[in-house]
């Protein structure tokens, strides 16, 4: 099978192929997406919960989707890997989760540094002790100045998409920056959905490192020559400005990957009753609690819209401040205990005081409706607003 995939533009893999639904993990739509990403290489360590979706993309190395893939020695030297594959030109994919994460920090701002449009799943879960394997999302706050592309998957069909998207964002040439895609660990990972699959006979084109910003490595140009010896041995002045100045692009790639993530994602949010004066906005599975707890506060009379934020680096400031001008409430639930998307929100937006962060819950906890709920009245509570009514009681009374 592997040997009969075609090529298709990413438009017509993403938008126009026939999908049919199946049933499967979040782990598995991570296979799913590698198996039609035209991926050259996958490198991996195991570490709970991302294991099985790195067994499932090894199955697919021993079938003849993928030239090569192996377990490195532990996550940093995954991720060394991957990035000295991706300075040779071809395309890689690797995952990992938590501590893992945190074990393979310094690689991701050399990633973003070195412009390579590696695309990495994080399965997102506990970091500190007392040990914690169950989901949260504290993580991402750690990586959201390291230079990389972020996108925020609220289920398995979401992680198969923006696996696959991500590398038609990242590998842009006026973009050429890593990707990170996450979701919270076991929630999505280890849970079945129903998710539409293109046909597995058609995969991406494959990556073209000529359009690339940045030469390719090869033994004519050796890296220790070309990353080393200018910067550092010659001028600290030189060195400085060298690393000013490409942080400074490394933000302007980031800005620029915006156009293309609206061509291919749809956008970097997604709005649901934009007219509502009370919001809930959130991102990862926090997005499906939400959708729970409107249910609930429209069966009582509140009526509460919903901001789905995919995108986190870029941010979509400009966007949730448009959408939220006319807000009174903004409640944003949190698997975290520090609350990083609230901190994103109220720093994009005018009189942030009526941001709201919470509720939050960590270490594995679940997020049940009825916190979400209690969150948005005893907020209105406090502000002394009065309750908007939803559209069909206010049709009804």
């Amino acid at each position: 099978m592997a040997g009969l995939q075609r090529e298709v533009d990413p438009e017509y893999l993403f938008l126009e192929a026939p999908r049919r639904q199946v049933f499967i993990t979040g782990s598995e739509a991570v296979a799913e997406a590698v198996k039609r990403a035209n991926v050259d290489m996958a490198v991996a360590y195991p570490i709970t919960p991302q294991s099985e979706s790195m067994h499932l993309v090894g199955d697919l190395y021993a079938q003849g989707y993928l030239k090569d893939y192996y377990r490195g020695e532990n996550e940093f030297a995954v991720m060394a890997a991957v990035h000295g594959a991706s300075l040779g030109g071809g395309r890689v994919f690797t995952a990992t989760s938590g501590p893992g994460t945190l074990r393979a920090m310094e690689m991701f701002p050399v990633w973003a540094g070195s412009r390579q449009p590696i695309v990495c799943a994080f399965m997102c879960r506990g970091v500190s002790l007392p040990p914690s394997i169950q989901p949260e999302n504290i993580e991402m706050a750690m990586l959201l100045d390291v230079g990389m592309l972020m996108f925020h998957a609220e289920d398995a069909q979401d992680f198969f998409d923006m696996i696959l998207k991500a590398y038609a964002v990242a590998e842009q040439p006026d973009v050429h920056l890593p990707a990170g895609v996450f979701v919270d660990g076991f929630f999505v990972t280890h849970t079945r959905s129903a998710v539409l699959l293109p046909p597995d006979d058609l995969k991406l084109s494959a990556y073209d490192p000529r359009r690339a910003p940045v030469p390719t490595f090869d033994m004519e140009t050796p890296p220790i020559r070309m990353v080393r010896d200018p910067l550092l041995n010659k001028s600290n002045f030189i060195s400085y400005a060298a690393n000013a100045s490409w942080h400074q692009e490394i933000a302007a790639a980031a800005e620029r990957a915006r156009k293309h993530i609206r061509r291919y994602m749809g956008g970097l949010l997604e709005v649901e009753d934009p007219a509502a004066a009370i919001f809930l906005a959130a991102s990862g599975t926090a997005v499906s609690q939400s959708r729970e707890a409107i249910k609930v506060l429209k069966a009582e009379g509140i009526r509460v819209g919903l901001i789905k934020i995919m995108s986190i680096r870029p941010f979509p400031a400009r966007e949730i401040e448009a959408v939220t001008a006319h807000a009174a409430l903004i409640v944003v639930p949190e698997f975290n205990i520090g609350g990083w998307l609230a901190r994103e929100i109220k720093a994009s937006i005018d009189n942030n005081r009526r941001v709201v962060g919470g509720p939050r819950v960590f270490g594995g906890m679940t997020m049940p409706t009825e916190l979400i709920v209690d969150q948005i009245k005893n907020a209105l509570v406090r502000s002394g607003a009065k309750r908007p009514r939803s559209p069909r009681r206010d049709l009804s009374g």
